[in-house]
């Protein structure tokens, strides 16, 4: 089994939104100490760009890719990318954002959620599709999916928790998504002494789908 690529090693792509930027570099070093292999700020937590930027050049953190979420068009996409941003989210799919990320070598994951969508996103270059909201439909719905379709690399977004994560990492998701079930505000709020807390869940979310992958220790091909 070939090594999968590292914004996949972990299986685990932790959302980081939050309502101020205080903080971030401690919440990043938290997540890479549980074996989290990638990290997305939002652009709609105050000072992203900043943030991404000191993050992704972090000697620190070099073992974790620093990402954008909500990029929602072109100038956004070329923005985070030139302060360092290793891959691209966003909620939905723009095939300009797609064309953009892929002449820059940087990965996207478009947000889709019908089969159309997915398929779609993947036709335009997107090496992995975000489906969100994944909490509308559930794991059955993406073992569905790919079984016509097992071309796609499905990320599920929205609602994914260490409860059900190992579920959809069996029906066929390649990594999974985790926003507040993971970085939630009101954790990171209590400042360093979360950051043992921080490192704990990510480990645990990490294992958890480590174990839900089995003796495939890559990612889906």
């Amino acid at each position: 089994m070939t090594e999968p690529p590292p914004l996949l090693a972990s299986g685990v792509i932790a959302v980081v939104r939050l309502p101020e930027s205080t903080g971030l570099r401690g919440v990043a070093a938290a997540l890479a100490a549980g074996g989290v292999t990638a990290v997305e700020i939002t652009l709609t937590t105050p000072g992203a760009l900043e943030a991404i930027a000191g993050l992704a050049s972090d000697p620190e953190l070099k073992g974790c890719l620093i990402g954008a979420g909500t990029v929602v068009d072109v100038k956004a996409a070329r923005d985070v990318i030139a302060r360092g941003a290793r891959f691209v989210v966003s909620p939905a799919f723009d095939r300009f954002v797609v064309r953009y990320c892929r002449d820059h070598h940087i990965p996207c994951l478009p947000g889709a959620f019908s089969p159309t969508e997915l398929l779609e996103a993947w036709r335009a270059g997107a090496p992995l599709v975000k489906l969100f909201p994944a909490s509308a439909v559930g794991p059955p719905y993406l073992r569905e999916v790919l079984a016509p379709l097992p071309i796609l690399r499905v990320v599920p977004s929205g609602g994914v928790s260490l409860e059900n994560a190992g579920d959809w990492i069996r029906a066929g998701a390649a990594a999974v998504s985790v926003g507040s079930a993971l970085v939630s505000a009101s954790l990171v709020a209590q400042g360093e002494g979360a950051w043992a807390e921080l490192t704990a869940r990510a480990r645990a979310l990490v294992d958890c789908v480590a174990g839900a992958r089995g003796p495939l220790t890559g990612a889906p091909a």
